[in-house]
């Protein structure tokens, strides 16, 4: 995401944590660094583990569960538009 000139963060939370339903209006690209998170979303479940990444289109509705070790994610914002 760096390489690609987009800004990147990082956040992490503590097991069991839940992200309520919500939407962006940016597209948001999600890389899970260390434990797990489930995304909720209407297209079914994704189970991110370390290594493995999201694509969270802009206006998806989405809700998260945070897994049994806790999670770190980084995480670029991107114009709706980009590819």
């Amino acid at each position: 995401m760096t390489s690609a000139g987009y800004p990147v963060s990082t956040w992490s939370n503590p097991p069991g944590d839940t992200y309520p339903p919500h939407a962006h209006s940016y597209r948001k690209i999600l890389c899970c660094l260390e434990g797990s998170v489930t995304f909720h979303t209407p297209d079914g479940d994704v189970q991110l583990e370390q290594g493995q990444r999201l694509d969270l289109h802009a206006g998806t509705t989405h809700s998260a569960t945070v897994g049994a070790q806790g999670v770190r994610c980084a995480e670029a914002h991107l114009p709706a538009q980009a590819s």
